[in-house]
């Protein structure tokens, strides 16, 4: 379960960073989620990863 929720954390935040301007907020709402979830159910490495994309996030806001 918690590959799943990695990858659609990481399909969140790609959309945030990739998608229209007008939808930018709630795409960003959205990535905060799936991160969020992912976080409580990975090991250590994908925390890192998790972090990164957290990192990339913040860079949106």
């Amino acid at each position: 379960m918690a590959n799943r929720l990695l990858r659609e954390a990481k399909m969140a935040v790609g959309l945030a960073k990739t998608g229209p301007a007008n939808e930018q907020s709630g795409a960003i709402e959205t990535a905060k989620n799936a991160l969020s979830s992912a976080y409580a159910n990975t090991t250590i490495a994908e925390k890192e990863q998790l972090q990164q994309l957290q990192n990339e996030l913040e860079e949106l806001q």
